[in-house]
């Protein structure tokens, strides 16, 4: 994987700043001021703001009330806490489905995460997108809250409840037993993750963005695993290259992919200014291919 350093131009360092908001600092005062000194204005400071910023009121690429589709919410307890999660499967299928969690951004399950699942849903899956800040109370509206909650949760209580996930999709005679992950961002980093903790019960991971583990982890890894990076994604890649390199050199399964010239979160059509179509495209076509490659074996 070969990084592509960031340009200077105003979209990048508009980016760049927003980023180091939503991953590092997560002060909207700082983020204001710092976007100011960079527009000229604070109303073109907010207007950068709301390009990078991922709109809840952006369209759905699938239909929540399609046809072809069985939608449900599930709420209940899951290693001892609080769970809940949104649910998508075909109404039809004429074999059975692979299972695949769906694991959400730092923004926790946004509308644009039920859209992930539904595509994937209508791609042949059985598609789980958890809700990992149920035992917190669930997601909230507003997504800055979301982000100090993702800071405070137990993590190794969301690895316990996605591995019994896991293993309830494993259990479930009426797919293939075969269970993967798809995680975007703040998701992508729990994907890596996962395929450290939950061995061969994970039986395919692909991460989007995601931050990497320690290099070292590599070696306990035993989930093929389909890596997803944007080319001007400096923060990501500096974990990336070194993952990738120590699970090859581990004689681990993987496939990792740059795509160049495109931001952090280039898959999020909810977030105009990063996101890019012809990535985002490519990717999907080799993530779906991916997943059925390993879960459609019963």
């Amino acid at each position: 994987m070969t990084d592509i350093p960031p340009t200077n131009s105003l979209h990048d360092r508009a980016v760049r700043i927003y980023d180091a908001f939503t991953h590092e600092h997560h002060d909207r005062r700082t983020l204001l001021r710092q976007m100011t000194a960079l527009a000229g204005s604070a109303a073109a400071a907010e207007a950068l703001i709301l390009g990078i910023a991922a709109s809840p009121a952006a369209a759905a690429q699938t239909d929540p009330h399609d046809t072809r589709l069985r939608i449900d919410r599930r709420e209940g307890m899951e290693a001892g806490a609080r769970s809940a999660a949104y649910l998508a499967s075909p109404k039809v299928a004429r074999k059975r489905l692979g299972t695949v969690l769906v694991i959400h951004e730092n923004r926790g399950l946004t509308p644009h995460i039920e859209d992930v699942a539904r595509r994937l849903a209508l791609a042949g899956f059985h598609a789980i997108a958890p809700d990992l800040l149920a035992p917190q109370g669930g997601t909230p509206p507003d997504e800055d809250k979301a982000r100090t909650l993702i800071g405070t949760l137990d993590y190794d209580l969301a690895l316990a409840q996605a591995r019994a996930m896991i293993d309830q999709g494993r259990a479930d005679r009426t797919g293939t037993g075969k269970v993967g992950a798809v995680g975007f961002c703040w998701g992508g980093a729990f994907v890596n993750r996962l395929a450290v903790a939950a061995g061969p019960a994970l039986a395919a991971g692909v991460a989007y963005y995601g931050p990497a583990p320690d290099p070292a982890e590599a070696a306990k890894v035993r989930t093929p695993l389909m890596l997803h990076y944007a080319g001007k994604d400096a923060r990501v890649n500096a974990t990336g290259t070194p993952w990738v390199a120590a699970l090859k050199a581990a004689g681990r399964p993987v496939e990792a992919f740059t795509y160049p010239g495109v931001d952090h979160a280039f898959n999020n059509d909810s977030s105009a200014a990063r996101y890019d179509a012809a990535a985002a495209a490519q990717a999907w076509e080799r993530t779906t291919r991916f997943l059925h490659r390993h879960l459609d074996r019963v």
